[in-house]
């Protein structure tokens, strides 16, 4: 396809362009300034507001007026075939104009929006309980109005030649560092995919490393979260048809802050926040340092609870690591059932799951009641983390730690907590630090990121991301 100046333009050539598709209407019509032909796809436009806005177009053509083709929800453009198809194809009006070879476009969609409802995933006890919807347009109305600033700049740019994805970004400009929206703009231009149809597909192109099971990206259906982010200094940005934000750059303490610490008080917000980054080393850990214990270093246990693992695990047929694979695996598939299932089945299967079936594994003595324990505690403390990828990446990241202590104890866990460290200090998520505060070294950020400080001690600012050196003359 292409321009077309030398092709005769009519119904039928029209309708062959979009392959005599039964939704799609293309139908003659007389104009001030000549015969044209209108066409959209039925399924796509508000035909009622287009025949509004047309009434509107052509009593300003009757009265010769200059740019008449020009309103908020109009334009006026060069034919040719593929700016009529992918105009058409994104839901607008188009009228055809046969003399003068130019086309009008009106863009006035059809819009089925559920309402801003709280997110499943993302509850909070305190605070807005409104959340994302697939309308773009009305997720940014969201946050413009609880962030009433006329430095929050939008921008919006199109991606992919085949779905043509409109993905909309967002930032505070007196707040973000202007290298890291470069970086954030140029990456953009890159994408080179033919056809993109979520936010996943473009998180891969901005990620630094896709080979880490540590998200680079938040992903939010929270408004308040997002303007809590975008106050830092971060970029937000959505695309059509989703409900998610993708928020960058992020540490990777970012994924366990919560909406709610910043609406409790000090001392609550702060105990819970510590809380989730406790709950890390024992969804970590646990089952790796139970393996570790029962399989090589059963002498640091008091004796009498040596002698009740013992007693608890002589009648196991096989190894620790193939009882906690075991378990760990069951504890994956109920989980990964009840997320497909309808809700009502779905809560059912985790009630059989972990007490009718988990009972009937200890009672045919595959398994011990202390792995049951274990392997609960690890999935309670896991599911404590308000990012489900990052909940995600704790759970994939259990089974190579209990490996390495099936192998090797306590100095295959040493083994392996320096592997991670090295790893996550190895990443960045737009060029900027992973693992900050404590690479780069930034003591001023502990309370920021550990703490919920008072609001009444905020004299400047807050940024919990901003690594980049300031300029002279600048202020925070």
């Amino acid at each position: 396809m292409g321009n077309t100046s030398n092709q005769v333009i009519d119904k039928k050539s029209v309708k062959q362009l979009f392959l005599n598709s039964e939704d799609f209407v293309s139908v003659d019509v007389d104009w001030p300034t000549g015969k044209g032909i209108l066409c959209y796809y039925s399924s796509l436009a508000d035909v009622t507001e287009v025949n509004k806005q047309i009434t509107i177009i052509r009593q300003r053509a009757s009265e010769k007026m200059s740019n008449w083709g020009k309103t908020p929800v109009s334009n006026v453009l060069p034919y040719s075939e593929d700016e009529l198809v992918k105009a058409v194809c994104s839901g607008q009006t188009v009228i055809i104009f046969l003399d003068s070879k130019v086309m009008l476009t009106i863009s006035v969609q059809s819009s089925f929006c559920r309402s801003p409802e709280e997110p499943g995933n993302e509850q909070a006890i305190r605070g807005t309980h409104d959340g994302f919807v697939e309308n773009t347009q009305q997720n940014i109305t969201l946050i413009r109005q609880k962030l009433a600033r006329n430095d929050l700049v939008i921008k919006s740019i199109t991606i992919g030649k085949g779905t043509s994805i409109n993905l909309t970004y967002l930032y505070i400009d007196s707040i973000a560092n202007k290298e890291v929206v470069q970086l954030f703009e140029s990456r953009l231009q890159e994408i080179q995919k033919e056809n993109i149809m979520n936010s996943g597909e473009i998180q891969d192109y901005f990620d630094e490393s896709v080979l880490t099971p540590f998200p680079q990206f938040l992903n939010t259906e929270r408004p308040d979260r997002v303007v809590f982010n975008l106050m830092e200094g971060k970029i937000a940005n959505f695309i059509n048809n989703s409900p998610t934000a993708l928020i960058a750059p992020v540490s990777f303490f970012t994924f366990y802050q919560s909406s709610d610490d910043f609406n409790k008080r000090v001392m609550i917000g702060s105990f819970y926040r510590l809380l989730r980054i406790m709950s890390l080393v024992m969804a970590l850990y646990l089952p790796a340092f139970y393996i570790a214990v029962v399989s090589f270093h059963s002498e640091i246990l008091p004796i009498e609870i040596s002698k009740k693992v013992k007693l608890a695990i002589n009648e196991i047929p096989y190894r620790p690591i193939i009882e906690a694979m075991i378990m760990e695996l069951f504890i994956e598939l109920i989980r990964e059932a009840s997320i497909r299932l309808p809700k009502p089945i779905g809560q059912t299967i985790g009630v059989v799951g972990g007490l009718i079936i988990g009972d009937a594994i200890v009672s045919a003595g595959l398994v011990s009641n202390l792995m049951v324990i274990v392997v609960a505690l690890t999935a309670i403390s896991s599911f404590v983390v308000p990012s489900v990828e990052m909940n995600m990446a704790l759970r994939i990241l259990r089974f190579p730690f209990m490996l390495a202590a099936a192998l090797f104890g306590f100095f295959g866990m040493a083994i392996g907590t320096i592997v991670l460290v090295i790893h996550l200090l190895s990443l960045s998520s737009l060029k900027q630090p992973y693992f900050a505060p404590f690479v780069p070294l930034d003591t001023s950020r502990f309370m920021d990121v550990f703490f919920r400080v008072p609001y009444s001690k905020f004299h400047k600012q807050q940024k919990t991301f901003s690594f980049m050196k300031k300029k002279k003359g600048r202020k925070s």
